[in-house]
């Protein structure tokens, strides 16, 4: 199975920006999505971004459209998370997987990397 290894997380004041890193150990299949997760402490992990590994449509949580952007490098093997506009519910730990559609969300599959901590506080 495809590992994978995310970076970048930190902390940040509010309207910050971080970009987030997930490194696979090998080819993504192309009939698979990349999605990150996120989950805040007490909450259920939830869904944040994905993308097409093959096509590159990507898919956004309400609560991030317009303030994240996902992208991947085939070349690399690796996805990306631009979040601008940081707020305080943005906080939790940031986990990236394969995934798929399911119904208006995405679902991931296979491991789970380790996750990387992402706090937005003043």
């Amino acid at each position: 199975q495809v590992q994978l290894v995310e970076s970048g997380g930190g902390l940040v004041q509010p309207g910050g920006s971080l970009r987030l890193s997930c490194a696979a150990s090998g080819r993504p299949s192309s009939d698979y999505g990349m999605g990150w997760f996120r989950q805040a402490p007490e909450k259920e992990r939830e869904f944040v971004a994905a993308i097409w590994w093959r096509g590159g449509g990507t898919y956004y949580a309400d609560s991030v459209k317009g303030r994240f952007l996902i992208s991947r490098d085939n070349a690399k093997n690796t996805m990306d998370l631009q979040m601008n506009g940081l707020q305080p519910g943005d906080t939790g730990v940031y986990y990236c997987s394969q995934a798929l559609p399911n119904g208006n969300t995405w679902t991931h599959f296979g491991l789970w990397g380790q996750g990387t901590q992402v706090t937005v506080a003043s």
